[in-house]
């Protein structure tokens, strides 16, 4: 038994090892400047895609309006709301001559109503830079000059980020900070930077900007017409057409409270898991680079301890130390709460639960819903 847990221990340590490692890597690079450019960025057009957005789209609107250093335009696709989101957008528009309102078309078979919607905005778009945003995101004031900034400085064709993530219930705390763990832990920004491969490129569909003319070349939303995941496609298609994508940190630029309820986290992870790691080949390697790096070690710890174990006990502490420490500094960077990595284990047992319940799904026919319509989840 001491034998196992010595071995197990050292298995601990080197996936824990890389998780940490690759996490502090990132961290030292992962940044966005501190303010906004001198001179004036390209015309941004913001195109939010809405369905049933009463709630958010008034608040979104307000944060847009209030850019700092940027010429904007606004328009918004009505995506056969029945909450009265257009009449909010349409009282917007009177009032200021930025916004614009579309009511888009009826979802034509074979299309994702989010892909349908925004690649309505983009052609209904103005500017030669398009910032696709989620109706539940709040834009800081100088967010899309800095974007830009960000953009020009380093000759990229998109960059995306991961706004600041607001959580309320434990639900919440547990599992959408993993986003970010998943991102900064296991894709190296270096590697990203440099190697222009299809690979390295991610995302955030919530806030992605792009340069219009690269957009045309990827084939826009309609490349992926069937998909889920805008965050991963749309940069994935950009590098494959010879564009250069990036991630910023989207913290002191924008938040976003994505879900509230327990229901609507496991609907909304599940939609689309099954482009990301909820595949055949790919899950099972998540699994053992999640669980043998973040859950094993505190488990192994435990047990060698009560078995006097003493190499195995301090091989597992030490590991759980390690990754600990290194969420810990990520939760200070993105302004993670401190209860988000004490139930760091949780939340990667239930990540991992998510993924494979959409796995499992998927290969018994099941179908996602969102929005009020069904998908596929293939």
């Amino acid at each position: 038994m001491i034998l196992a847990l010595n071995i197990l221990a050292s298995l601990g340590l080197a996936l824990g090892g890389l998780y940490a490692v690759v996490t502090l890597m990132n961290l030292a690079i992962f940044g966005v400047p501190r303010r906004a450019p001198e001179g004036t960025p390209r015309p941004v057009s913001v195109l939010i895609p809405a369905r049933d957005e009463a709630g958010n789209i008034g608040a979104a609107l307000e944060a847009v309006l209030a850019q700092e250093g940027a010429q904007i335009e606004v328009v918004v696709c009505d995506d056969g709301s029945t909450d009265g989101t257009d009449r909010i957008v349409g009282e917007f528009a009177a009032r200021d001559g930025r916004v614009r309102l579309i009511h888009g078309a009826p979802l034509p078979m074979g299309w994702n109503g989010k892909q349908h919607a925004c690649h309505q905005l983009a052609l209904a778009a103005r500017h030669p830079r398009l910032l696709f945003l989620d109706a539940d995101v709040r834009l800081a004031p100088g967010a899309v000059a800095r974007m830009s900034g960000y953009m020009d400085a380093r000759g990229l064709d998109l960059v995306s980020g991961f706004p600041r993530q607001i959580t309320r219930t434990l639900g919440e705390v547990v599992t959408i900070p993993q986003i970010l763990v998943l991102l900064l832990g296991y894709l190296p920004f270096p590697m990203a930077r440099m190697l222009p491969g299809e690979g390295f490129a991610a995302g955030c569909g919530q806030l992605m900007l792009v340069e219009a003319e690269a957009y045309r070349a990827a084939g826009g939303h309609e490349a992926f017409r069937d998909r889920m995941h805008d965050g991963l496609n749309l940069p994935r298609n950009v590098r494959a057409a010879g564009g250069r994508t990036d991630i910023l940190d989207a913290t002191p630029l924008a938040r976003v409270r994505m879900y509230d309820n327990w229901a609507d986290i496991w609907s909304g992870f599940t939609k689309n898991a099954t482009e990301g790691m909820a595949k055949p080949v790919a899950l099972p390697i998540w699994t053992v680079l999640l669980a043998g790096g973040h859950i094993l070690p505190p488990v192994v710890a435990l047990v060698a301890w009560g078995a006097g174990a003493d190499y195995a006990a301090k091989v597992a502490l030490l590991t759980t130390a390690m990754v600990l420490l290194a969420r810990a500094l990520l939760a200070w960077k993105v302004r993670q709460r401190p209860l988000a990595v004490l139930l760091h284990p949780v939340g990667v047992a239930v990540t991992l639960a998510i993924q494979w319940s959409a796995l499992l799904g998927a290969r018994k026919g099941a179908q996602a819903q969102w929005r009020g319509r069904l998908y596929d989840m293939n």
